[in-house]
């Protein structure tokens, strides 16, 4: 009667040990679980940053449209224009990072040269 209970134990317990491994490694099983909630984060984070900076980008719209100094400004930093009657000084600067000034002289006059 002690054996009966004991095989009935252990067909049991493997019988469990099986349905774990089964529910833990099948295809969206425990494993899968804790991969797809760990992803979840990481996509919430991003979602997170992403309306930041979509809240950020309709301030700068915004801005652009109501603003006309900030319009300005952003058409002078990125695209490079300047206001009629302004005069654009272009600096050369030489290999080693200093800036070249014109050399003035005799022989040379109405001429600039850079060294």
């Amino acid at each position: 009667m002690r054996k009966k209970y004991v095989a009935y134990g252990l067909i049991l317990c493997l019988v469990a040990g099986l349905l774990f491994a089964w529910l833990s490694f099948a295809q969206n099983g425990l494993v899968d679980l804790l991969n797809m909630q760990s992803e979840k984060e990481k996509n919430l984070t991003a979602l997170k940053d992403l309306r930041e900076k979509n809240k950020l980008l309709a301030y700068e719209i915004r801005r652009l449209r109501e603003d006309p100094k900030f319009f300005e400004s952003v058409a002078r930093r990125e695209l490079g224009l300047v206001r009629e009657n302004e005069i654009v000084f272009r600096v050369k600067e030489d290999k080693r990072g200093t800036i070249t000034r014109p050399i003035q002289g005799n022989r040379n006059r109405g001429k600039r040269i850079y060294r």
